[in-house]
C-alpha cells in the first residue's frame, strides 16, 4: 500500500541578492559574444555543425571550429522560453517555474554509495538509486531527482537503467544524464511510456536531461547529438559548464564565467535555430585549482563564482540552474561537511535560481551515504524558513490570547498554542533529545530518520502496464548499447 506523499516545499522568497550590476551583466555577455564570434567553439557533432552552418555560422570543417556571429546568437537567443513547465509522473507534483520559488533536487552523478545494510562503502549500483528515489519521494525539500548515484553494474546503459530505477520508485520530475543520440531516443521512448504519450510528454515533459559542454569552449558529439533528440521531442534541456579556474579556464572569475557561458550560449543557439522555443536550462557550476598542485577544489572560501551565474542565465531571459552542497568532507556530519554548503541553499535562492542541485553526496561529489541526504534536508529547511515571509493576520498577531492571558500569566493552556505550537518551526536534527533531556548525535539521528523512512514509505507504484513496457525498452537497449 501506497503512502500518503508529503506535498514539497520549494524555497519561496520575496527577497533577492544581486551579485552583479547591470554594467557588470553587459560587460559579461559581450565578453561571451566575442569569444564566440572571434575564438569560436569547437563542435564535434555533426549534425550540430550542419544547423550552424546552414544558419550562417563560420564553420573550419578541418577544426570543426565554428564561429557565431553576434547577430546570428542573439536572435537565436530571443527564442528561450523564460518559464515553462515540468511534468511529473504525478501530476500534483508538477513544477512551473517562476520568479522567486526555487525547487531543489538531489546531488548528481556519484560513483559510490555506503550500503544500509552492511555499512560497506562501494560502487553504486541501479539499487541504490532506487533507494535514494524512494527516500527523495518521502522528502518535501526534494522536489525534483537526478540521478544522485550512477548504476555501474549496468555499463553502457547505465543512465537509462537510472531513469527506470526512478520512474518506479518517485512521483516527481526526473532530471536525467543521458548523452549519445541513441541514447536519448531510447530515454525519450521511455518517457512517452510514463507519460501517455508522446503529445502527454511534450505538454507536461516527465523527463528533462543535462548535458555538459567541455571546457573550454568545446560542444561534445554525445551531449549534442542527445540534446537535439530531446529538444524535437519537447524535453527540455538544462546546458552546464563546469570551468575550473586556472587549468580549463582563466584564473580570474569574470574571465572563467564568461567563457563558461559562451559554451551554455552556443548550445542554446544550437538548440534554438533547429527548435525555435525549445525549453533550455542555463548553468555554471565552477571549480577552482589548488594553486599548489592543480588539483581540483570544490569549496574555496569565496564562493561568489556559485551565485552569480544564476544572473548572468537570467539576464539572457533562461531558467537557470543552479549550484549548492556537494562538500568535499569525506563523511557527513562533520564540521566541514556543514561549514562548506550551509550558506549555499540560503544564498542560491536569494540568487533567485528556479532549479537548484544539491542534497546528499559527500567526498567531492561522490559517495552517498544514508544519513547525509537528511543532514542536508536540515540545511535546506533553516533557509526556506530564514526567507519566508512572517504571517501576519489577525489570528497570528493574538491580540485577543494576550488578553486572555494578561500580565504574569502563560499560554501553554490556550487552544491556540495547542493549534500553532507544533507548527511553529520544524523540528531539527541536532535538537533531538534522549530520555534524560541530553541533546543525542545528530548522524545517528539522520540516520535513524533513513531507515524509519525505509522501512515504512512506499511509494505509489508505476502502473504494471507501464513497468513491462519500460522493461521491454531496456531489453533492447542492452541488446544494441552494452
Amino acid at each position: 500500500m501506497a503512502s500518503e506523499r508529503p506535498p514539497i516545499a520549494p524555497i519561496k522568497t520575496r527577497y533577492h541578492l544581486p551579485f552583479l550590476s547591470g554594467v557588470e551583466l553587459d560587460g559579461l555577455r559581450a565578453a561571451s559574444l566575442q569569444m564566440l564570434a572571434e575564438v569560436g567553439v569547437k563542435v564535434g557533432s555533426e549534425k550540430s555543425l550542419t544547423i550552424l552552418k546552414e544558419a550562417g555560422a563560420e564553420v573550419d570543417e578541418a577544426t570543426t571550429i565554428v564561429k557565431l556571429p553576434t547577430e546570428l546568437v542573439l536572435k537565436a537567443m530571443s527564442t528561450v522560453p523564460r518559464y515553462f513547465w515540468l511534468g511529473a509522473r504525478d501530476a500534483a507534483f508538477d513544477i512551473e517555474l517562476g520568479p522567486g520559488v526555487s525547487y531543489f533536487t538531489t546531488d548528481g552523478c556519484g560513483a559510490e554509495a555506503v550500503d544500509p545494510e552492511t555499512g560497506e562503502r562501494r560502487p553504486s549500483r541501479k539499487e541504490d538509486m532506487a533507494r535514494i528515489a524512494r527516500i527523495a519521494d518521502a522528502l518535501p525539500s526534494i522536489s525534483f531527482m537526478y540521478p544522485t548515484v550512477a548504476a555501474t553494474d549496468f555499463g553502457e546503459t547505465a543512465r537509462l537503467h537510472e531513469l527506470d530505477a526512478v520512474w518506479n520508485n518517485l512521483g516527481k520530475h526526473m532530471m536525467g544524464m543521458i548523452n549519445g543520440g541513441k541514447e536519448a531516443a531510447y530515454a525519450v521512448e521511455m518517457a512517452r511510456v510514463v507519460a501517455g504519450g508522446a503529445e502527454q510528454l511534450r505538454r507536461r515533459p516527465v523527463l528533462s536531461n543535462l548535458i555538459c559542454t567541455v571546457a573550454p569552449l568545446c560542444l561534445d558529439r554525445e551531449a549534442m547529438d542527445a540534446a537535439l533528440v530531446f529538444a524535437e521531442a519537447g524535453v527540455p534541456v538544462a546546458i552546464m559548464a563546469m570551468p575550473t579556474l586556472g587549468t580549463t579556464a582563466p584564473a580570474t572569475r569574470a574571465g572563467a564565467l564568461a567563457m563558461a557561458d559562451a559554451e551554455v550560449v552556443a548550445a542554446t543557439v544550437v538548440l534554438q535555430l533547429a527548435y525555435p522555443g525549445a525549453p533550455c536550462i542555463h548553468s555554471i557550476l565552477p571549480g577552482w585549482a589548488d594553486p599548489r598542485s592543480g588539483n581540483y577544489i570544490g569549496y574555496p572560501v569565496d564562493m561568489r563564482t556559485w551565485y552569480a551565474p544564476v544572473e548572468i542565465g537570467h539576464h539572457w531571459g533562461m531558467p537557470t540552474l543552479g549550484g549548492a552542497y556537494g562538500t568535499a568532507s569525506p563523511t557527513p556530519g562533520t564540521w566541514q561537511a556543514a561549514a562548506e554548503v550551509g550558506l549555499d541553499p540560503l544564498l542560491v535562492g536569494l540568487a533567485g535560481a528556479e532549479l537548484v542541485t544539491s542534497m546528499g553526496l559527500n567526498d567531492t561529489y561522490t559517495v552517498m551515504y544514508p544519513e547525509g541526504i537528511f543532514l542536508d534536508a536540515e540545511l535546506y529547511e533553516r533557509a526556506r524558513y530564514a526567507l519566508m515571509d512572517l504571517d501576519v493576520s489577525e489570528e497570528t498577531l493574538a491580540v485577543d490570547i494576550v488578553r486572555a492571558v494578561g500580565p504574569g500569566g502563560h499560554f501553554l493552556g490556550q487552544a491556540h498554542t495547542r493549534k500553532h505550537l507544533r507548527h511553529a518551526t520544524p523540528f531539527a536534527i541536532t535538537q533531538s533529545l534522549d530520555a534524560e533531556g541530553h541533546y543525542r548525535d545528530p548522524v545517528k539521528v539522520a540516520r535513524e530518520r533513513f531507515d524509519e523512512v525505509y522501512r515504512n514509505y512506499w511509494p505509489e507504484p508505476l502502473e504494471a502496464d507501464k513497468q513491462a513496457a519500460l522493461t521491454e525498452i531496456l531489453a533492447r537497449a542492452d541488446a544494441e548499447l552494452r
